[in-house]
């Protein structure tokens, strides 16, 4: 993956918008818990970033994601994410649009979080912990 040309890496991205999920840490077990509230940039029915390429300046904390980050920060990407499927030795599923052909697949297979999240704008930080994805 460290060979991979910046437009190959950038192709590795499925667009299922789950990397833009909130998260919470379990207090008690460290375990990462995904919310079902969004980046206020992310555009939820394109599953894509509205400012991607200035994303770390919106939002500090934001993961400009690189190869040799990988071994860091791949927990913090959901289990479906391509990148860390990659890293972690699988193989890519069939729903990409690297294996299927159609960037469209991902949602029709209900793999991206399209219709399924509301922004933070809209949720109180207090209130999180109710949104969290069983």
């Amino acid at each position: 993956m460290t060979e991979l040309s910046e437009s190959e890496w950038e192709s590795l991205c499925d667009g299922c918008g789950k990397c833009c999920l909130h998260k919470l840490q379990d207090e008690e077990t460290d375990d990462l818990l995904f919310t079902t509230i969004c980046c206020e940039y992310l555009d939820t029915q394109a599953c894509a970033c509205t400012v991607y390429e200035s994303r770390t300046s919106h939002v500090p904390d934001c993961l400009n994601l690189n190869a040799e980050m990988l071994k860091d920060v791949s927990e913090w990407l959901p289990p479906t994410c391509a990148y860390r499927i990659l890293f972690e030795g699988g193989e890519l599923p069939s729903w990409h649009h690297l294996v299927s052909g159609d960037t469209q697949v991902i949602h029709l297979q209900h793999m991206s979080v399209k219709d399924k999240v509301i922004s933070e704008t809209l949720v109180d930080e207090s209130d999180w912990h109710e949104y969290l994805i069983h």
